[in-house]
């Protein structure tokens, strides 16, 4: 499945939220990082190019970074570096907090949107900002490669 394909299959009352994340997303990514479809979702990835290592967990897949999916009941933004960053993740969720009426759903490195108009996309933006390829990588083996 292509990200095309992916995007094509989005229910009508939720296609424009997940284009305009996705055209955030691509719009303040850093230079290095590949869109793919991984996990079967819309993701962003270091690619083998760039870490021939790839992931810990299955060497073959390029290293995961962010990534997006349409789910039943909600939007999900699944960003690895919240998970792996204390000082981001706080400075994601006081972000949060001024920037959207909606209260925070949150899991490890998932965030889930149960209506398209409480995501706050200027904040999105500013977290894909965050972090270069460069330091994706450091963070990732700093927390996670043995």
């Amino acid at each position: 499945m292509t990200v095309a394909e992916y995007i094509a299959q989005v229910p009508e009352d939720r296609l424009e939220g997940i284009t305009t994340l996705r055209d955030t997303i691509l719009k303040h990514l850093p230079a290095g990082f590949k869109e793919c479809i991984s996990y079967g979702m819309v993701g962003y990835v270091v690619p083998h190019s760039i870490y021939p290592s790839g992931y810990h967990c299955d060497p073959k897949l390029p290293l995961p970074f962010m990534s997006f999916a349409n789910q039943k009941n909600f939007i999900s933004f699944y960003h690895m570096g919240i998970y792996a960053d204390p000082y981001l993740m706080e400075w994601f969720t006081s972000e949060f907090a001024k920037r959207s009426k909606a209260k925070l759903d949150m899991g490890k490195s998932c965030i889930r949107f149960k209506k398209v108009e409480t995501i706050p996309f200027d904040l999105i933006g500013e977290l894909v900002a965050k972090n270069s390829v460069n330091d994706w990588i450091a963070t990732y083996e700093k927390n996670y490669k043995r």
